[in-house]
């Protein structure tokens, strides 16, 4: 699958998500969305160095919630790129700035981790 398709599944699925979410429909929807996101996360990775530059083009995506779990899967490869975006989405409200002000804690406290294995 060409890089290209798997980022647009990637921002695809985490917007499906978050959608759900707010329509109250996190545990079915919403994490079959999940599923997919990661599985496209892990494509990407498979593909190295280019795999992290492709999902690194997600930084600047019109939706928060894209740019937020982009930076969140690319933050313990290139924090440079990822921490930025989290710092501005984090001063905003909601659901989304939430998440990335919670993963600045984890990084800040040195407990960050992703476990998507």
């Amino acid at each position: 699958m060409e890089l290209e398709s798997i980022l647009e599944e990637f921002a695809r699925n985490v917007a499906a998500q978050t959608d759900a979410i707010m329509l109250g429909d996190r545990s079915k929807k919403g994490d079959k969305e999940a599923k997919r996101y990661i599985a496209a996360y892990k494509k990407l990775r498979g593909h190295g160095e280019a795999g992290w530059d492709a999902l690194a083009q997600l930084l600047t995506h019109p939706r928060m919630d894209v740019r937020v779990y982009a930076a969140g899967f690319l933050l313990g490869n290139r924090p440079e790129q990822a921490l930025p975006v989290l710092r501005d989405a984090a001063k905003g409200e909601g659901l989304i700035p939430f998440e990335a002000s919670q993963a600045l804690k984890y990084w800040d406290e040195g407990t960050w981790s992703l476990d998507v294995d």
